[in-house]
């Protein structure tokens, strides 16, 4: 059976459910993590943005920055067990306009009308992967960064296109840290979606937690912390993670 995680970032799907797809490999099953805006940017030249989360990150430049983050993906997904997929769409704060413009300043806002065919494009691009039988997992957009939304957009595309048509199951997972900093958030999705859990075992979640330590450019960020990130990930999955489906 094949598992498949749809990840925005290269860090997203880890961070949410590694200790899930550490339990679904080590009981047998393929598990693959795609990650859909990872791309190489067109242009040296950086948007405001991007110059702040560089400074964050540790990065002086946006090539830099997707080697260095796809370096840590990699090693993230070796511990978990999982493969990886790269594609190349480039991360909304390197994206521009038409007109030259970027068009985002910040990360959490709506998608710029000038994205509103990005979810088709993702879609056609991911149908051309799949195979009967999958299991798909998405992100639910918990915490509206753009690209989540633009991600699960492209995902319900994929419902009404192929999902039906080959047999796919799907289900969706919380977006971690985002959950963490909003728990109300899963109220909404709760009333309309059903939710199933899987217990992670110790080895698991020690394997999720050094999974999510690989991306020593992001946890200043995400958790502040490696200590506050390994105690945020116990908390939230010691029970187990959840993951949620239609009726």
């Amino acid at each position: 059976m094949r598992w498949i995680y749809i990840s925005p970032h290269l860090d997203d799907a880890i961070l949410s459910a590694g200790g899930l797809m550490y339990e679904q490999v080590h009981a047998g099953n393929e598990v693959e993590i795609w990650t859909l805006v990872c791309g190489f940017p067109r242009d040296e030249d950086l948007s405001p943005i991007a110059q702040s989360l560089h400074a964050h990150w540790g990065f002086h430049s946006a090539e830099e920055a997707v080697h260095a983050r796809r370096e840590e993906d990699l090693r993230a997904a070796e511990i978990v067990g999982a493969s990886t997929v790269y594609f190349d769409y480039p991360d909304c704060i390197y994206r521009r306009g038409r007109d030259g413009d970027w068009l985002y300043s910040d990360t959490f806002s709506h998608p710029h009308v000038e994205d509103n065919d990005l979810p088709s494009q993702m879609a056609s691009t991911l149908a051309k992967r799949l195979k009967p039988g999958d299991r798909l997992v998405s992100p639910l957009a918990i915490g509206d960064h753009v690209d989540h939304v633009i991600t699960k957009r492209a995902v319900e595309m994929l419902v009404r296109n192929v999902i039906e048509e080959l047999g796919i199951s799907l289900s969706f997972y919380a977006d971690i840290p985002y959950l963490l900093d909003n728990p109300s958030a899963i109220t909404p999705v709760e009333e309309v979606m059903q939710r199933k859990g899987q217990k992670v075992s110790r080895k698991g979640l020690s394997a999720w937690q050094k999974a999510a330590a690989a991306y020593e450019s992001q946890i200043p960020l995400e958790f502040e912390s490696m200590k506050k990130m390994r105690k945020a990930i116990s908390k939230y999955g010691r029970k187990g993670i959840y993951l949620w489906s239609l009726p």
